[in-house]
């Protein structure tokens, strides 16, 4: 259920079949090391979407490939960054498109860490345009407990690490440069600190983490359970309901309960 490849005319019952949700996937186009190329955030947000959208029938809206990526700094050549405010305004125009065609269960897949904030953002400002939108956030580092731990076993501001040149060995492996992954590991230099600092300054070559680890049969599991469990996350919104029926805009002292 792609929605670029599906017309006017189908659009409507491939939204009624879904319970009217949808995906949006969202990456990057920013730095990641010497031996991954910049595309990576996105070459995972959409093969992850498009296998959840096989398994689910949720209509998978295009990929955006560009993200809130300021964070890394003009150090390297290779990043396209979006203000935030950018970031929230295109979100929120892609959100009040979908509500016109149907969508009414709408899930966010952000597969770049700095997304998060814009992301939330329009978040609030859909949900309180659209009573009856519901919107979540999935960041796909945060799936579940296991894709978490596998994410965080080399560092905790980890970046072009382990986990992800793992998962682009076995989904997109003609983003890897096998022959520098070996030299490209860089420690996380984060711990203890009060600020949040830029990539420029925490890293030596963009990257952070343990790459030389990563092999391809371990990409290959942690993108499988990243596809069984969002799969699981995305069954479990076809079928959710708010826990109460107010309106948005309600006044609350006319209500009985």
């Amino acid at each position: 259920m792609i929605w670029a490849e599906r017309t006017w005319t189908e659009i409507p019952a491939d939204l009624e079949a879904a319970k009217y949700t949808a995906l949006l996937p969202i990456g990057a186009t920013e730095q990641h090391g010497p031996h991954l190329a910049t595309g990576m955030d996105t070459a995972l947000a959409d093969p992850l979407c498009r296998r959840a959208s096989e398994r689910t029938g949720a209509l998978m809206l295009p990929t955006i490939p560009y993200g809130c990526s300021l964070g890394h700094s003009r150090r390297w050549p290779g990043t396209i960054a979006l203000q935030p405010i950018t970031l929230i305004t295109l979100i929120k125009d892609i959100g009040d498109w979908a509500y016109a065609s149907g969508v009414r269960r709408l899930l966010i897949v952000n597969s770049h860490v700095t997304n998060a904030a814009p992301l939330r953002c329009a978040l609030e400002m859909l949900r309180a345009e659209h009573d009856d939108l519901m919107v979540a956030i999935v960041n796909s580092a945060h799936i579940s407990d296991r894709v978490r731990a596998a994410h965080f076993t080399d560092g905790d501001d980890w970046h072009a690490n382990r986990a992800e040149t793992a998962l682009m060995m076995a989904v997109a492996p003609e983003i890897v440069r096998e022959d520098l992954v070996a030299s490209s590991d860089d420690p996380d230099r984060t711990g203890g600190l009060v600020f949040s600092h830029p990539v420029n300054r925490t890293s030596l070559n963009g990257v952070t983490g343990a790459p030389s680890l990563a092999t391809g049969a371990e990409g290959e599991e942690l993108f499988a359970w990243m596809v069984d469990d969002l799969v699981r996350l995305i069954e479990r919104a076809m079928v959710e309901q708010p826990p109460l029926p107010h309106s948005y805009d309600s006044d609350a002292s006319n209500e009985a309960g």
